[in-house]
Formats: C-alpha cells, structure tokens, sequence
C-alpha cells in the first residue's frame, strides 16, 4: 500500500484570536492561523531587568501564564513549511515578530515578516506575496523606548517609596503630562479675571423686515474700544439710543470651507471624546475590534477600518477613488472635487500607514449596524462619515460685512453668512472643544441706507481662565508638544489616573495632592524628566532610531550618563514627605477609627488608619437613591469582571441582584416597583417593567421635553 503524506502548511501568526479569525478566511486550507495573544516575553517585573553595564543588555523572560501558547506555537511552527510572522505594522509588532523569530529558531534576516495597513483579502495576500526580514531599526528602536522606560521608572520610582509613600511611581512619558495638567490647574487658580464690556445693537434695514445685530467697536477713527466698566457701557448705550444709523460700506464675498483630513489616532480620540463621549480607552477599544474584524452578516469576519495607531494622513489611491465614486453615486458629482484631495501629514509623523479610512465602501454603517456592538457602530459612523467628508466639495458662503456709524461719531460692524452650497457638511462637520459663535443670515442693506433701530443690549463680561484639561484636548497637548506618539496617547492616561494622580470631574481633568506632590518633586529633583522640550527631544532620538540614523546604545547612554548624577544629587536632596489621608465619616467597623481614603490599582477604597494592628478595608461603592425591595436596605451599582453594570443590596446578592436598574416607582397593578429594563445592544427604548415575575406589566416612559 503507497504511504500517503500530508502537505505541510504555511503557518500566520498575529497577536489576537480576532485578527486570526478575519485572515483565515481569505486563506485556502494551505494556511493555519494562530494568535500570540499579544507580547510573550518582557523585562522582569521583580527587577529592573536590564545590564546597564553591558550596553543595556535586556534580559527577557516569557511573560507568566504563556508558557503552553509557547509550546503549541512551537510545535506548530516546526510541523509548517513556512512561518510568517504578522503582528501589527507598527513598532511594537516589529518587536513581537523578533521575540517570536527568537523563540521559534528562525532567522531574523530570512523573509518571515508580513504587514498589512488593513485586514481585506487585497492586502493580506499582497503581503504573502512580499514577506520581508524583520526590521532591527524598527525592533532597536522599541527596544530603547523599552529599556528607557524602565530605567526611568524602576530607578525614580523606590525613590519616590522611599521619600513619599508606598506604591508611587514615575515615568518618563507619565510624569511630563502630570504636570501638563497640574500646571493648568495652578494657571487656573492664579488666574484673575478682568471685567468687560461689549455693545450690540438691533438694527433692521428700511422695510423692517428681519432685525440683525451689530456690534459695536468704538469712536470713529479711533479703533476698537475696550470697554472696562458699567459707567461707560451704559452710556455709550444712552447715546445710541436715539442716534441715526447709516450703513456705510457693505463687502460682500464667497467664502469656502474645506473639510477635515482623515483621521488619525490623535483627532479619532479627540472627536469621540466630543461628539461620542468616549475615553480614549474605550475608543481604541472599539477601533481594535474594527481594524481585526467583525463577524457580518452575509459577509462573515471582515476588517472594517485600517489600522488605528497612526499620524498619518496619506490615503491610498485605490481607497480616494472609491470613495469618490461612492460620494458620486450617493450625493451627486457636485459634491465631488474636480480634483482628489490631499492632505499634508505634519513635520515628523511616521507615514509607515495610511489615516484611519473604512476598508471599503461595501459596508455602510447603516447596512451592518445589527452586526456591530453599539460602540463599534458608533466609532465606525463616525470613521466613515469623516473619511467620505474629507473627500468631498468645499461648503461655500455667501458672507457680508457692513460697517456702520451712528450719528457720525461711534462705529459698529454687523456680519453674516448664508450657506449657498452645503458641500462636505451634508455629511459631517468636525467638533469643537469651545463653541463657536454663529453668524445669522443679514437682510439685504444698501450702502448709505438708514438703518432703524430696535433696541441696544450692553452686556457685562469677564475675562475666563483657560479650561481645564479634558482627554480630548490632552490627547491633542500631547500630540502638538510631541509627548509620546499614537500608541501611546490612551495608556498614559489610564497610567496618570489609575495612579491617583489626576482624577475627573465630569469630562474634565485635575490634578489629586498626590499629583500636585510628586510633580513639585519631579520638577525640583528630575527637571528634564517632567520637561515637555526634553520628551520631544527623547521621542525625535527613539524616531531617529527607526530611520537608521542613530544606535539606540548610544541614545541610552547619551541619556544615562547625566540622570545618573541626578538621581544621586535627589537620593541626598530630597527629605522625607509626609502625605495625610483623607479621612471619612465612615467608622472602621472593627476597632471604630474613622477609615481613611485610599488609592489602590482599581481605584480609592477606605483602610482603617490602625494598620498593621487592624487590617480592615471596605470597597467604595456607588449607591442608588432607592430601597431594595426585599429588605429596604441601600441598592449599589456594581460591575461584573467583564465591566457590565449589575445592581445588588447592600447586605448581600442573595437578597437582591438584577441586571436591571430598580427605580422609585410603584407598579399600578401590584404595588411592586419598577425596573428600568434597557433594551439589548441599545436598540430601541427603554421599558420599565414590573419586579413581581408574576405581573407581567410593563410601559415604555415618556422622555421628558
């Protein structure tokens, strides 16, 4: 009998089991796919883990808990005619594929890395057809931003233990946008506001017909006035009162307005935190899911969007043309530029990718909406409406500017717009982080026409302090003072806050006394380390590092030399500092001591200021004004491990749990209380139903107006 053998396979690797599952599918039974769940080896925990004294010699150890995934990637890798290693585009996947060639004996030089910008049959095949070695620049260049991390936070931070408090850290990224934030708030309390005045007035033209405002500016040939006090409002005002106005020269003009770029990770955070209010972490944990694939109906797991740690703004043309063709067909030609439109990427992004775009114009979001999860639908619309905008005509205005005097001796200008062509703003129009004051349209005026008037409306101001920090316009600090780069923007927030040194109100940013503590220390003892032109510098060197130009041995050492000699100078300088607790009125219910506030990994808790002697610690948890309808006790709104919000008694789950929200209404039909039931993946209302399972009542709540 002839001995059948198996055809060998070609084995893909990437980081996550989503990624895999879209890649499969445009593969034929010749390729096997597996995940590496993200990076398997990494410094040591338990120790600084480099040899500072040999060149910076790393020492990686595989990370805890991948051991097995090893050995199956291992065997696999060894039964496979060929290994292509395709962790992201970027260099962090640059360093995932070299600990994967290390660990699986193959040759770093031979053409075993593969890269896509997104995840379509297009481009995964492509890049199989033009494997490459892996790129030691890109890989060195991971390595020192790694390494120089580590050394920041592993030499600073027992300093800080020593001198402030347990469990402190610094970082080299981290501490530079702490301060960012506590310089704010300092410049916010410092701030002194001055009053001012301004003066409109409601003129109409000569037929009365729609009144509009003027504003006024000063004496004539005098300028703009600044008008600092009541006194001088309010007579001004009296004068205007009862004077004639004349319009005196009227310019009328066309103006345009062009669309935003694509986006990248930067404006995709920024404009999700104002049009969608999400953080930058639950942004990026949708665009994740976009960009490795989603199972749609009909079309099985497809990449949606390309890939969404980027600055750049270059589009492809394969993609501009296709999108042109779908404004053509769903606008008309007349929202289509004569010409493509192209954006310049600013002085010193990686354009290794493209913007962040859709994948194709097959999937409009409204077609998969019930494929995709409420977040993902929602940053998906987005991503599409922004990335067709950027593509289509300008708006055009038909603007107007009259200047006005009253009785020869004050002027006032009035301005207006009227849309003549909506172009890209059918469609989208980008966020702001302040309002804007909008122009009215202004009835046609002839010059030297005498203008009627309606009343004058003097209005008191005060000059505001800046604003505090949001993420969104952090996120945008960071990029424009060059702090970090794409990948990093999201885990430096979620560093600085799940710290305890910055906290939130509502959507905005403070700094704790524990930020504002460490800062002055930094600033005092690491001035570089928290110097927004020093990180710039040190993100320019790890990028020089990627182009080849410079050896990241050298760059570390640069480096080293003189934080060295600080960290001694800080070991002598710096005294003990003493940090108080912020206590409750809570009382420790085993030894009575009022328990103290907290910071911990999962946010504040109460301690029991008796420790080592009592070691009580209690969670703090939010509470619903509302009774538990078994035992009248306080209803806490907790999370799930998966993070889903579930509601509980306070003495315990086995009297009350639910996943829907109990309110303080009473069921017209049995007298129990109603649960504010949402509706599956959001869609559709919000019912309130009964929470005796025997009545089956239940109504759809009016919104309030």
């Amino acid at each position: 009998m002839a001995e059948t053998t198996t055809k060998k396979k070609t084995l893909i690797i990437v980081e996550s089991p989503a990624k895999a599952t879209t890649i499969k599918k445009y593969l034929g039974t010749n390729y096997n796919v597996l995940a590496s769940m993200g990076h398997l080896r990494d410094l040591p925990k338990s120790q600084i883990g480099i040899d500072i004294d040999n060149n910076f010699e790393p020492h990686y150890i595989t990370i805890r808990g991948k051991g097995d995934l090893i050995t199956k990637l291992k065997k696999e890798a060894k039964n496979s005619a060929k290994v292509f290693l395709a962790a992201d585009p970027d260099r962090e996947g640059e360093a995932i594929s070299w600990h994967l060639a290390n660990l699986l004996d193959i040759d770093a030089s031979s053409a075993c890395r593969i890269t896509f910008n997104e995840i379509t049959k297009t481009a995964v095949k492509n890049a199989i057809s033009e494997p490459r070695s892996i790129d030691m620049d890109l890989v060195d260049s991971q390595q020192a931003r790694r390494v120089l991390d580590r050394i920041v936070g592993y030499k600073i931070s027992p300093l800080l233990w020593k001198k402030v408090k347990k469990g402190l850290s610094a970082g080299r990224v981290q501490s530079v946008v702490t301060k960012l934030i506590v310089d704010r708030e300092r410049e916010i309390n410092a701030f002194n506001e001055e009053e001012y005045w301004t003066i409109d007035v409601k003129l109409a033209n000569n037929k009365g017909k729609t009144p509009f405002i003027a504003k006024y500016q000063g004496l004539v040939g005098k300028g703009k006035a600044d008008i600092n006090d009541e006194k001088t409002a309010l007579e001004i005002a009296k004068e205007l009162e009862t004077a004639q106005y004349i319009a005196t020269s009227i310019q009328e003009s066309t103006k345009l307005r062009n669309p935003a770029p694509p986006f990248t990770t930067s404006t995709l955070q920024q404009e999700a935190s104002r049009k969608l209010g999400f953080t930058t972490k639950r942004t990026m944990l949708a665009a994740q899911q976009l960009y490795e694939g989603v199972n749609i109906k009909g079309a099985g797991a497809v990449g949606l969007i390309t890939y969404m740690r980027t600055d750049s703004l270059r589009i492809s043309a394969d993609a501009q043309a296709e999108c042109r063709k779908y404004i053509d067909s769903a606008y008309g030609s007349a929202y289509v530029p004569k010409t493509p439109r192209f954006y310049k990427t600013k002085k010193g992004a990686q354009d290794a990718h493209e913007a962040i775009r859709p994948t194709s114009m097959q999937f409009n979001p409204e077609a998969i909406k019930d494929s995709l999860k409420p977040d993902m639908y929602k940053l998906y619309k987005l991503i599409w409406n922004r990335f067709l905008a950027s593509q289509m005509s300008s708006a055009i205005y038909d603007t107007v500017k009259i200047d006005i005097t009253a009785n020869n001796k004050h002027t006032l200008v009035a301005t207006g717009s009227a849309v003549k062509f909506d172009g890209f703003t059918a469609l989208y129009i980008e966020g702001k982080d302040f309002e804007e004051e909008k122009e009215g349209k202004i009835p046609t005026v002839s010059e030297g026409e005498t203008l009627s008037f309606k009343e004058v409306a003097p209005k008191q101001h005060f000059t505001q302090p800046p604003q505090r920090y949001t993420e969104a316009s952090l996120v945008k600090a960071m990029e424009e003072n060059g702090i970090g780069r794409p990948s990093t923007y999201n885990p430096t927030i979620i560093t600085i806050t799940s710290r305890g040194y910055v906290a939130r109100e509502g959507k905005s940013l403070y700094p704790t006394e524990l930020g504002n503590i460490v800062t002055d220390l930094m600033a005092d003892n690491f001035e570089n380390i928290v110097n927004v032109g020093f990180t710039a510098n040190m993100e320019e060197k790890l990028d020089s590092i990627e182009e080849g130009k410079s050896k990241w041995v050298k760059v570390l050492n640069d480096f080293y030399g003189p934080f060295k000699e600080t960290l001694s100078e800080a070991e002598e300088k710096i005294g003990n500092i003493e940090i108080a607790d912020e206590v409750s009125d809570i009382p420790c219910d085993k030894c009575g001591r009022m328990m103290v506030y907290k910071q911990g990994r999962f946010g504040k808790f109460l301690a029991c200021p008796g420790y080592p002697e009592c070691k009580n610690t209690k969670s703090i948890t939010p509470e619903l004004n509302v009774s538990c309808p078994n035992c009248g006790g306080k209803v806490q709104v907790r999370k799930s491990k998966k993070g889903a919000t579930y509601y509980a008694c306070e003495n315990g789950t086995s009297c009350f749990i639910s996943w829907d929200e109990p309110t303080n209404e009473k069921c017209p039909e049995c007298g129990s209380i109603l649960m504010k039931r949402r509706p599956f993946r959001g869609r559709g209302p919000i019912k309130h139903v009964c929470f005796n399972e025997d009545c089956k009542y239940e109504t759809t709540p009016s919104k309030k107006k």
